[in-house]
């Protein structure tokens, strides 16, 4: 893996006079511009990051086997000697494994993944690296993004929403721990949802080992919640990054893949066994944190996957059952996922799984006294 490539490089140089003063050399900050495809918007989001009024910075421009005209626009960047460019001789088919080959090649202590369809305000590194130099617990600062469409249109702040989150927290400047705010904020949703706004101590990112490269869209928030654990998170209220929305973004294609739901559930459930402390506060925590978001979240795509995306739905079923032990899901709501599941092996002709998932359903949860079988099996029916 790149980062292990690195970290063992770090371990050599210590004994050596002259790769020590290249060290001392090395840029503060490494802005790592991961492309595919989006030739688009890659001058914009090139020559936003080149006029940064802060500008002891290294670019490494990486491309994995773009289609369009991407590769000849890089190619114009080339002479800037604070550029450096690496093409893909095949397609990664990883966002993230494109994130961990860029730190790999990073040599600076900061590290800045400018996403390659967004662009920054000049000042973004300014901002976000003199919090970090002055708040030195700090394992990552992130900024204010604005909407903006595939034309460039401005359309509002991208603020994380949610029934039980404080719609104003977003709007002042703070330093919070990096544990309360896994526990409070990111075990509920990504409550950094652009990569693009961060900063990030490059030393942190290689400790938690990167990015995972199995998921295909929450690596991202897993990354963010493994580093808040290491440390305190800084944020400023100025936006400063602006995040564009589109039908060819990893986001998009991931949802109309049916990847979100099974990656959203693995992610929480990763939280969550990490910020539960004594198993007195574990159902507390679980409920104040995990059904607000993970069951609503579970509910909302089982509707649009049961049909267009069965097996989907089915990994998000064994999602929710694997914390049955937990403490985190009533009984009645195991018992639905198993219903669930019974209603899409019946759908597929597979009459035997769904009987044993109807039977296991009942187990979890038998009927009793104002809850006849005639209730169960209308909820069992609904959608056949």
């Amino acid at each position: 893996m790149e980062l292990d490539r690195r970290k063992a490089d770090l371990r050599d140089c210590g004994s050596n006079p002259l790769e020590a003063m290249t060290l001392e050399a090395m840029p503060t900050v490494s802005v790592i511009v991961p492309n595919y495809n989006h030739a688009r918007y890659l001058r914009r989001r090139i020559d936003s990051i080149l006029a940064q009024t802060y500008s002891d910075f290294e670019l490494i421009l990486l491309d994995d086997c773009s289609t369009d005209d991407s590769q000849s626009i890089i190619r114009k960047y080339q002479n800037d000697p604070r550029v450096r460019i690496e093409f893909n001789e095949k397609n990664s088919g990883s966002t993230f494994k494109q994130w961990n080959k860029g730190v790999g090649r990073a040599r600076g202590k900061y590290v800045w993944i400018a996403e390659s369809d967004d662009y920054a305000d000049e000042h973004l590194l300014e901002r976000l690296v003199s919090r970090l130099d002055s708040e030195k617990n700090a394992v990552l600062c992130y900024c204010r993004s604005w909407r903006v469409s595939p034309d460039g249109d401005v359309g509002g702040f991208l603020d994380v929403s949610g029934s039980n989150l404080d719609p104003d927290r977003w709007t002042s400047d703070f330093v919070v721990n990096g544990r309360e705010e896994c526990r409070k904020y990111l075990a509920q949703r990504n409550s950094i949802p652009n990569a693009s706004a961060v900063v990030f101590r490059r030393d942190v990112y290689e400790r938690v080992d990167g990015a995972d490269e199995k998921l295909r869209l929450c690596g991202d928030w897993k990354l963010w919640s493994a580093m808040a654990l290491a440390g305190e998170i800084a944020y400023i209220a100025e936006p400063l990054n602006y995040f564009r929305f589109h039908d060819s973004s990893v986001r998009a294609q991931s949802q109309r893949l049916g990847v979100e739901a099974d990656e959203y559930l693995e992610v929480i459930r990763w939280i969550v066994e990490r910020v539960t402390t004594p198993e007195t506060d574990r159902r507390k925590v679980c409920e104040d944190l995990f059904k607000r978001a993970l069951l609503d979240g579970y509910k909302y795509w089982m509707e649009a996957l049961e049909r267009s995306d069965p097996e989907a739905a089915l990994r998000a079923v064994d999602g929710i059952l694997q914390l049955s032990d937990s403490g985190c899901v009533e009984r009645w709501e195991l018992a639905d996922a198993r219903l669930t599941a019974a209603r899409i092996f019946y759908r597929q002709g597979r009459p035997a799984r769904a009987l044993l998932s109807i039977l296991r359903g009942f187990l979890v949860r038998p009927i009793v006294a104002g809850r006849p079988v005639k209730r169960a099996v209308t909820r069992l029916l609904r959608g056949l």
